[in-house]
């Protein structure tokens, strides 16, 4: 029962730990966005014949990349603070983990000295009966 828990604990652990990855590789992503489209409103120009003729609508285009940051930066911190909670739920299941495999672990020392103690009494039983004999 306890080797079932432990296996459930680890098991359980190991799915938090994807589940971490995940979410630090979409933040990664919306790292790497936030950086192309802060160089896009850094290397946006008007051009004459352009889509972007008027500087205001230079300035519209430029606003709407920052409100498309902001929410980049928003989303990433909620990601944030997941991973975050996901760390703490890691730690815990890591903290029960070890619980159940040091009881594991005690409970194979108790099992090794019980075999000990047999195999002690059916020498010395052994020894007895030859002495007797003898």
């Amino acid at each position: 029962m306890i080797e079932k828990l432990y296996k459930l604990k680890k098991n359980q652990t190991d799915q938090k730990l994807i589940q971490k990855a995940t979410l630090e590789q979409e933040v990664d992503k919306i790292d790497s966005e936030v950086v192309f489209t802060q160089h896009k409103i850094d290397t946006a120009t008007v051009d004459r014949f352009g889509a972007i003729s008027d500087f205001l609508i230079l300035a519209m285009h430029k606003d709407t990349m920052r409100l498309h940051i902001q929410k980049l930066l928003n989303r990433k911190n909620s990601l944030l603070s997941q991973i975050a909670n996901l760390v703490n739920e890691i730690v815990e299941l890591q903290k029960e983990s070890e619980q159940f495999k040091y009881i594991l672990d005690e409970e194979k020392k108790e099992k090794f000295k019980k075999i000990l103690a047999a195999e002690e009494e059916a020498a010395s039983e052994y020894v007895q009966s030859k002495y007797i004999r003898g």
